[in-house]
């Protein structure tokens, strides 16, 4: 475990653990932490040394003196090269590669499109930022969206009959639901979503940008979606995925909620 203060941003966590020796940068989703893959236990950590970072509103990182107004108007892409920077400055100038599940993923991306020339490998686990999800930017860029999401952080009903709504209507399967229900208990909770979410809101890959950088240095592409997701499938991804020259796709049989030990047993047991 440790700290890297990033210029511009604040002081953020980091997780170390994994067997192997190849380091790799890893993004967690949203309510989890950088120890979120410690569950890989047996298809990834015996490769690689993980250097799994909290985002900001998750775990020990801290934002230094942001106010509501800048939060509000969303992290800045460019202050993402800040955390590679930052550790190649502690580890030394050296190959990576980077993994990420669900909003974790446009970070992974951000670094494709920045730290094409130095990343080995890229893992992507159910990803937001290939083809984005249409009710994000609604809640953080739509002025009645962002209306009624304000509206939420404030209500203690307002939340769960939301939740209830979209797993009535199949957008969060049950296992979503609960996570997100447990996620959202609490005022600070609700706070802690609507933050979050518009704080990440800028950090928008250059997708096609992005195909042709993995092509071009020949990054190893791995993509998991799970079959049975309704929030990241892998349907919308398809145009992203046919332009790259040999990505390895995967599609277990789980809902959104993958990063588990049962994608674990999948992983590595391919033959």
């Amino acid at each position: 475990m440790g700290f890297l203060q990033l210029p511009g941003l604040g002081k953020v966590h980091f997780h170390e653990y994994g067997a192997g020796t190849k380091p790799l940068l890893a993004f967690h989703g949203y309510g989890m932490t950088g120890r979120q893959f410690h569950v890989l236990g047996k298809s990834v950590l015996p490769h690689y040394h993980v250097y799994g970072f909290d985002h900001f509103f998750h775990g020990d990182s801290q934002l230094d003196n942001w106010t509501e107004t800048q939060i509000l108007a969303g992290m800045p892409k460019a202050l993402v090269r800040n955390y590679v920077e930052e550790w190649l400055k502690v580890y030394g100038r050296q190959r990576f590669s980077v993994m990420a599940y669900s909003v974790g993923a446009n970070m992974a991306l951000i670094l494709v499109e920045e730290y094409a020339e130095l990343i080995d490998d890229i893992i992507l686990m159910a990803p937001d930022g290939i083809a984005g999800y249409k009710g994000f930017r609604f809640l953080t860029e739509n002025s009645i969206g962002k209306y009624l999401f304000k509206q939420v952080t404030k209500s203690k009903w307002l939340a769960p009959a939301l939740l209830k709504s979209l797993k009535r209507i199949r957008i969060i399967d049950k296992a979503l639901y609960k996570i997100a229900h447990s996620e959202m208990d609490t005022g600070q909770k609700r706070l802690d979503v609507y933050y979050t979410l518009n704080f990440i809101r800028l950090l928008k890959p250059d997708i096609n940008k992005v195909a042709a950088l993995i092509n071009q240095y020949a990054i190893k592409c791995t993509l998991i979606f799970g079959r049975d997701d309704n929030l990241f499938p892998r349907a919308p991804a398809m145009p992203f995925i046919n332009i790259l020259n040999n990505a390895e796709v995967h599609e277990p049989p789980l809902g959104h909620w993958l990063v588990t030990p049962a994608l674990d047993e999948y992983l590595v047991n391919l033959p």
